[in-house]
C-alpha cells in the first residue's frame, strides 16, 4: 500500500516562506490498494493538485473512493477543483463519496451547496464524473476492492468527524485529523489506530492552545504521540497543522514529540510512503 500527501494544513491554506517546507495547502492524501485502487482522504485545497497528477497516471478511466473526515471547509473546499470530476476530464470516471451521516442534512447537499453561483461559475449537477455519495455510521465499514477494508469510527469535534482505518493486505493506515482527547485518550481513536503501520494525526495546537480552545476539537503533538505509543502505531506522521505554525516551530515540535514516540515524522506535502514504513522515514540524516 503506497501512501501520498497532497495537503496538510488545517483551517484555511496558508502559503508563505514559513510553510513552503511542509507545504500550505488544507488536508488530503490518497492511496493506491495492493489491487491498485484508488482512495483519497479528504477534499482539502491539495486534492487540486492529486487530481492532476491522477489524471496523468491514470489517462483512460479513473475509478475511486473519497473519504471525507467531515464537511468543514478546510476538508472539502477542494472538491469543485477535482479535476478527474470536471469537463472532458472526468467523463468516464467513478468515484464512491463517502462520508458521516449527519442527523438532518444529506451529504450530498452539503457538496453540492459550494458548488453554486455566486461562489463558482458552474453547479453541482455539471460535474461529469458518475458520483456515488455513501454516508457511514459509527463502527460501520465499506470494502474497496477485493483487498481492502474501510472501518470508521466517531472523533471528538465540533459537528461530529469520522477517523477511518484502512486495512490492505496486512498492511493498516489510521486517519485521525481534527480530534481532540477530554478526559483521557479517545477510545475511538484507539481502537482506530491499534497496531497501525502509520497513525495519520492532528497535531494542531500548542500545549498552551490546548488548554485556551478546549472545544475546538484538536490536539497537540503530545496527544498524538500518546495515542500513538498507546496504540502500538509503528509510525505516528503529525498532521493538520494550524496556519499560523511555521515550518520551523513543527521542527521543534517533532523533536519534542520523538522524545515520547521515537517513531515520528512530519506529514508534508509531497511525501511518499510505502507501508510497512522503512526506519529511514523517521530517523534523522
Amino acid at each position: 500500500m503506497r501512501i501520498r500527501f497532497w495537503g496538510v494544513r488545517g483551517t484555511i491554506p496558508s502559503p508563505g516562506p514559513d510553510t513552503i517546507r511542509l507545504g500550505a495547502n488544507t488536508s488530503c492524501m490518497d492511496i493506491l490498494t495492493s489491487d491498485q485502487h484508488i482512495i483519497v482522504l479528504d477534499a482539502g485545497t491539495g486534492i487540486r493538485r492529486l487530481g492532476q497528477v491522477l489524471i496523468q497516471e491514470h489517462p483512460d478511466r479513473i475509478i475511486g473512493t473519497l473519504l471525507i473526515s467531515h464537511t468543514h471547509w478546510d476538508h472539502i473546499q477542494g472538491f469543485p477543483f477535482f479535476g478527474p470530476l470536471i469537463g472532458p476530464n472526468g467523463r468516464g470516471n467513478r468515484f464512491v463519496v463517502v462520508g458521516q451521516k449527519i442527523l438532518g442534512q444529506q451529504l450530498e447537499d452539503i457538496l453540492a451547496g459550494q458548488i453554486v453561483e455566486p461562489y463558482l461559475p458552474f453547479l453541482y449537477k455539471q460535474l461529469t464524473a458518475d458520483i456515488h455519495v455513501k454516508e457511514m455510521n459509527e463502527g460501520e465499514s465499506t470494502i474497496v476492492g477485493d483487498e481492502t477494508i474501510v472501518w470508521a469510527a466517531s472523533l471528538d469535534h465540533p459537528g461530529g468527524c469520522l477517523g477511518y482505518r484502512i486495512e490492505n493486505a496486512g498492511n493498516v493506515l489510521a486517519y485521525c485529523t481534527d480530534t481532540s482527547h477530554r478526559g483521557g485518550l479517545n477510545e475511538s481513536v484507539l481502537t482506530l489506530a491499534k497496531d497501525a503501520d502509520v497513525l495519520v494525526h492532528d497535531a494542531h495546537w500548542t500545549l498552551a492552545e490546548r488548554e485556551m480552545f478546549p472545544d475546538w476539537g484538536h490536539s497537540s503533538w503530545l496527544e498524538a504521540a500518546q495515542a500513538a505509543s498507546e496504540a502500538n502505531a509503528k509510525c505516528l506522521a503529525l498532521f493538520h497543522y494550524a496556519p499560523d505554525t511555521s515550518d520551523d516551530e513543527m521542527e521543534e515540535r517533532l523533536a519534542k514529540t520523538r522524545e515520547i514516540f521515537p517513531n515520528t515524522i512530519l506529514a508534508a506535502e509531497g511525501l511518499v510512503i510505502n507501508l510497512p514504513p522503512k526506519p529511514e522515514y523517521y530517523e534523522d540524516d
